[in-house]
């Protein structure tokens, strides 16, 4: 399947998997100032980031992230730099792959490893 597909499956996938674990916060104003951090370019990029330096990915999921990193596309990002916005789309496909796959456990698996970490929370 198309990188780009996967991605474009995988934002709306990971936005929600945050969402919801900040629902509880109750206030929408509140809860969208927290979740932007993580669905951000800069969150993703920074979440995938601590995802490879540690391993935590496997031999497929990698190759995703890469061709999907390494895709071209015409987009200008607004906001991020045009690296980050590639980085932050390898793991939007990694995430598109695994839920078309119904790998859900993997997704929760992952989602649960990024509020564990703590890596975005200290910005």
């Amino acid at each position: 399947m198309n990188v780009l597909v996967l991605a474009y499956i995988g934002d709306s996938i990971y936005e929600l998997k945050v969402r919801n674990h900040f629902i509880s916060l109750g206030n929408v104003n509140e809860i969208q100032k927290v979740v932007i951090k993580y669905v951000s370019a800069k969150g993703q990029a920074k979440f995938v980031t601590y995802l490879l330096e540690n391993d935590i990915l496997n031999e497929e999921e990698i190759s995703i992230f890469k061709r999907a990193k390494n895709h071209k596309s015409n987009h200008k990002p607004k906001n991020t730099s045009i690296i980050t916005y590639k980085i932050a789309t390898g793991l939007e496909a990694i995430f598109g792959h695994l839920y078309l796959n119904n790998d859900f456990n993997r997704i929760d698996y992952l989602i649960n490893l990024l509020f564990v970490s703590k890596i975005i929370e200290g910005e």
